[in-house]
């Protein structure tokens, strides 16, 4: 069987199991079913690393990891999810690229992304800072956890610091934060007493952290307390608790059908946000500041360099760009950045990515916080693309380090206009005042 074919049927339960981790070492293997009980139920420091069998990242990471958890056994609990298998896991987290780590602290709904290095000792050192800064919030006062209870004569903290992401709306706010506002709402009808609500409570918080996080806030979660806020209830017919209601800008508001845990809610949010979304703007890289409005709050971005416009004129260029908006379009719920220059307007650019060398149009997705880039090696059409983003999108695909370890200079050009290029005019001379030499030999023309 070939290598590749070997890595795609990796997500077997034995393989995966036996590919990185095991029984007999001290990370722990998470699960849909264990995840709950293990790790946010828990009261201890969590680093989880989620991960793909297939990948060489993570076959390279998994005997650091193993060195450190076996180090930190004890003192910081060490786990990881294989998210090829257990999707929906990776889902509920964002995971986009593998591995990916998260630390799971004070507040269990809201994971940071580890951001240190991948050797053994400098994992143990970012569990021990990570511990130190826990303990710290524990001696100040700051417990953490879930900012929404259903408790007492509210439904929750509201939003703001501190993961408080679940919005509580009342009579008096209800229709100017929901009905008045153009983002998506997502509203659960709750009663305290109710035990299916409270068992929903820790799913709503985490996915209202997610879901704000995966949709920079354009998907919204909230709650009433049905109870107190009875005319709500009354006005929306609610007869039994939980309800969840999705209320659109301009629409009758419509039931929710999906599941309740923390990755039907994300899941449901994100595809309600994707359905609604306009896809991303395409952007021409014109100077320094187009480049890092796109990328900076971007995972990815993703840069075609087109051929000049001598070489295409305008209908061959905007064939190009419809293929990009085509594809920004249906990888839209990502949420990465597009862009595009042409060829020769931005050579620093194209010499860091390594692109000149095999013609145009190129394509290379950038991740700027890592500063790792992935070059499209097949054709520059539809499919050809979607083949390149998908393979990234799963962690699939060869990446290489951009040049120098830093974006590199961007030049100020003009935007194009949208018309047909022209060659320069040639410069005339009048050479009517010029003398000619009358006796120069003509044997020396």
């Amino acid at each position: 069987m070939p290598p590749f074919l070997f890595g795609l049927l990796g997500c077997s339960l034995v393989l995966s199991a036996q590919a990185l981790y095991s029984s007999t070492d001290d990370v722990v293997e998470l699960t849909p079913s264990n995840f709950n009980r293990e790790v946010l139920q828990s009261d201890a420091l969590w680093l989880v690393e989620f991960y793909a069998p297939w990948c060489g990242h993570c076959k390279n990471l998994a005997p650091e990891w193993k060195k450190a958890a076996t180090a930190l056994k004890g003192v910081v609990k060490v786990g990881a999810v294989d998210a090829d298998q257990h999707n929906s896991l990776g889902g509920q987290y964002g995971i986009r690229g593998f591995p990916t780590i998260k630390v799971f602290g004070g507040n269990k709904n809201k994971p940071e992304e580890y951001q240190g290095g991948r050797t053994s000792q400098a994992i143990v050192d970012g569990a021990l800072n990570a511990l130190k800064s826990l303990v710290k919030d524990r001696l100040s006062g700051k417990t953490g956890g879930s900012s929404y209870k259903q408790s007492g004569g509210g439904g929750g903290g509201g939003s703001g610091s501190s993961g408080q992401d679940v919005v509580e709306l009342t009579d008096d706010n209800f229709d100017k934060l929901v009905l008045g506002s153009d983002d998506i709402w997502m509203v659960e009808f709750f009663a305290p007493w109710c035990g299916h609500c409270k068992n929903l409570e820790p799913e709503w918080a985490a996915a209202a952290s997610s879901v704000k996080d995966q949709t920079k806030g354009r998907v919204k979660l909230g709650a009433v307390d049905a109870t107190v806020h009875q005319g709500l209830a009354s006005r929306y017919s609610i007869r039994g608790f939980p309800t969840i209601k999705i209320f659109r800008k301009g629409e009758e508001p419509e039931d929710y059908q999906g599941g309740r845990s923390r990755g039907d809610i994300i899941n449901t949010a994100l595809d309600l946000f994707s359905d609604n979304a306009p896809p991303p703007e395409l952007v021409e890289i014109i100077n320094e500041d187009a480049l890092k409005k796109t990328c900076e709050d971007s995972q990815l971005c993703v840069i075609a360099v087109l051929p000049h416009i001598l070489d295409t004129g305008a209908a061959g260029r905007n064939d190009y760009l419809d293929v990009m908006l085509k594809m920004a379009d249906k990888y839209k719920k990502k949420m990465w950045g597009w862009l595009w220059t042409e060829a020769g307007a931005q050579m620093d650019l194209e010499a860091a990515l390594g692109i000149g060398g095999f013609g145009y149009p190129a394509m290379a997705a950038i991740n700027t916080r890592k500063m790792k880039f992935a070059l499209l090696r097949g054709s520059f059409s539809e499919t050809g693309i979607h083949e390149f983003l998908r393979e990234l999108s799963v962690g699939r695909g060869s990446t290489a380090t951009l040049g120098g370890g830093n974006m590199p200079k961007i030049s100020s050009v003009v935007a194009w206009d949208g018309k047909d290029g022209q060659l320069p005019l040639e410069e005339e001379y009048d050479l009517s005042d010029v003398d000619l030499d009358e006796d120069f030999d003509k044997d020396e023309l």
